[in-house]
């Protein structure tokens, strides 16, 4: 569940991407796993809906191999972009949470890198390293 106020936007990276809507202090938690709130799908899950559906899961769900089920944020947080320069990650990834890299900026586009939470995501979603380019 995110801890912040966020906005959905036309991202310069990818589609659609996740904003500040706040200034956001270094170190502070803007999201956080939440049971009660954010949705969890087991393999079995994921295999038993139609195609169009299973697509939607796997491209906005990542991979908790702590549950071992996929998470799909319940919020804005489904809109984060992957930070393919390590300049532009302003938000570690984990599983549980996620933490202000640095100060962020109202209006500033919250990126994180994919591979430290999710490092099979993209091989899931079909997509090679280098299709990231």
């Amino acid at each position: 569940m995110l801890r912040v106020r966020t906005k959905v936007g036309q991202s310069k990276v990818h589609g659609l991407g996740l904003f500040a809507e706040e200034f956001i202090p270094k170190g502070t938690i803007t999201w956080a796993y939440d049971a009660g709130y954010d949705l969890s799908y087991t393999q079995e899950d994921i295999d038993h809906v139609s195609p169009p559906a299973k697509e939607f899961l796997l491209y906005y769900c990542y991979f908790d191999t702590g549950i071992k089920k996929y998470v799909l944020c319940a919020d804005n947080l489904r809109y984060i972009n992957h930070a393919k320069n390590p300049d532009d990650e302003n938000i570690i990834s984990t599983p549980r949470q996620d933490i202000a890299a640095r100060d962020i900026q109202p209006g500033e586009e919250m990126m994180c890198d994919y591979y430290k939470f999710d490092p099979e995501y993209f091989g899931r979603i079909g997509l090679k390293p280098t299709d990231l380019e």
